[in-house]
């Protein structure tokens, strides 16, 4: 298998970092993030009284995952699905009526921080990236890849 060296055909791939529930733990980790040159594209939070959990999408996940690395910051990472919505959000019940049509079940989903092209996005995590990539691009849905997100 060649591996892919443009990242135009990189998916997107999204840090889940676990930090412990206190005061200024996220702010830590944004600012890590940002002093290493790595920008916060999209950003979800889940508080429970131990443990959060952060979902990021990143401008540089190979030197996030090194700085994770380094830094001893426990973390997973799995691919998304990135996804232009053209028509703003009456186009989020068509994508999930898309997805449901092919029986694919989304675990979670949650909007960008980022425009790239001046249109919604979003960053949805479903049971199988293959087909529902095929099904929402046959349906005219634009799925974004790493390149064009860290323009």
């Amino acid at each position: 298998m060649e591996v892919e060296s443009s990242l135009g055909s990189v998916p997107v791939r999204q840090f889940s970092v676990f930090l412990i529930n206190r005061a200024g733990a996220l702010r830590g980790v944004v600012k890590l993030l940002q002093d290493n040159g790595i920008r916060v594209l999209g950003l979800s939070v889940q508080d429970s009284v131990d443990v959060t959990n952060v979902r990021l999408v990143l401008s540089d996940p190979e030197s996030a995952e090194s700085l994770f690395m380094e830094r001893g910051i426990p973390y997973g990472a799995c691919e998304v699905i990135v996804l232009e919505l053209a028509g703003g959000a009456d186009d989020l019940d068509r994508c999930l009526g898309a997805l449901l049509s092919a029986e694919t079940n989304v675990n979670f989903l949650y909007p960008l921080l980022t425009r790239p092209n001046g249109k919604a996005t979003i960053a949805l995590h479903v049971e199988d990236v293959e087909i529902a990539s095929g099904v929402l691009a046959t349906g005219g849905f634009k799925l974004l890849r790493q390149n064009d997100l860290s323009r």
